[in-house]
């Protein structure tokens, strides 16, 4: 349920209105927007009188919410969430370009592609150092060894970095990583979620090869509803009879996740897809289709990649990308 209260409400009656709502074991997550507070209620409040809330003077308007997901819900939260992160941050109006390898494989390598795109207008550093590949004798990653590799090139260059997690005991390694990353496989891996919920740190959640929007959104409610607000989403590619590419894009996602929810929204062309030809047309796309952000593998030399070479794209490719999303980003604002 959400309880929209009046500009500037008497201060008296509402601790009187929420000292009550509290007896009745409701929690109150509250919102303070520019000109109105709301006051999202969560547990059972079926026994709640709406028409005895219309009629308190403090309050505007009531609404049940009807879906499962309540904190993820923009009725519950109707202004755009914003997450920082370092000197940078996604939604809020700017365009975040996330780029880097599928794997971190030397040091050269890392801190060479993060010096590339980051000159590009990249402004988070993206690669993986834990790898959950479909084969168990495909390279998996580095582990330890390549989140300090990641934490190296954010020394040089002052990105951020963003990288996946793949098990509970993995979060103490992640306490110096920006940004944890929530793999397609993982999305509905309900324990490691409230444990990332238990922290402050952002998480981006992507989305599974097989769910709907709201699957997505319950999976961010996990996180949410142990207190960690700061959650972004990501499409990277849907499972369809398709065989021609990875995945199938859904650019809908954006339109409809952007009605539903107040998160920022990142699209990943290159899993989406797993051909480099195909990732700076959709990421241009996604753009248009009002993204939040853009996560894009670069590869330094693509055939030689320890990991998905064939979807990664080169550094001078991703320069032009970039160039091109964020003007037309910058267009868009006109529109």
């Amino acid at each position: 349920m959400v309880v929209v209260l009046k500009p500037n409400p008497d201060k008296e009656k509402l601790d009187s209105l929420v000292s009550w709502l509290k007896s009745k074991n409701i929690s109150i997550h509250a919102v303070t927007g520019e000109s109105k507070v709301i006051l999202g209620l969560i547990g059972d409040t079926s026994t709640l009188d709406i028409g005895m809330l219309h009629a308190l003077d403090i309050v505007e308007d009531v609404k049940r919410v009807k879906e499962p997901y309540k904190n993820a819900n923009r009725q519950f939260h109707p202004e755009d969430t914003v997450i920082k992160v370092a000197n940078t941050q996604i939604g809020g109006g700017t365009l975040t370009l996330m780029a880097g390898p599928c794997s971190v494989e030397t040091e050269d390598q890392i801190v060479g592609i993060a010096k590339a795109v980051k000159a590009a207008g990249a402004t988070i550093l993206r690669g993986g150092s834990f790898k959950p590949r479909t084969s168990p004798y495909s390279f998996q990653g580095l582990g330890a060894e390549g989140l300090e590799l990641l934490k190296i090139a954010r020394r040089e260059t002052g990105l951020p970095i963003i990288t996946e997690i793949m098990e509970i005991s993995q979060l103490p390694l992640f306490d110096d990583v920006d940004v944890i990353q929530v793999g397609t496989r993982n999305m509905q891996n309900f324990n490691l979620l409230k444990e990332l919920g238990k922290q402050k740190k952002p998480v981006m959640i992507k989305r599974g090869m097989s769910a709907t929007y709201e699957e997505l959104l319950m999976s961010a409610e996990y996180v949410m509803s142990e207190g960690n607000e700061n959650v972004i989403l990501c499409e990277r590619g849907i499972r369809t009879f398709e065989t021609y590419t990875r995945n199938t894009l859904d650019l809908a996602a954006i339109p409809v996740l952007k009605k539903l929810t107040h998160f920022p929204i990142i699209i990943d062309p290159s899993h989406a897809t797993g051909k480099s030809a195909l990732v700076s047309d959709l990421a241009i796309a996604a753009v248009a289709a009002g993204a939040d952000g853009v996560m894009v593998e670069v590869h330094n030399d693509p055939p030689k990649a320890w990991c998905d070479g064939a979807q990664s794209i080169r550094p001078e490719t991703f320069t032009e990308l970039a160039r091109k999303a964020l003007a037309l980003h910058e267009f868009m604002k006109t529109l």
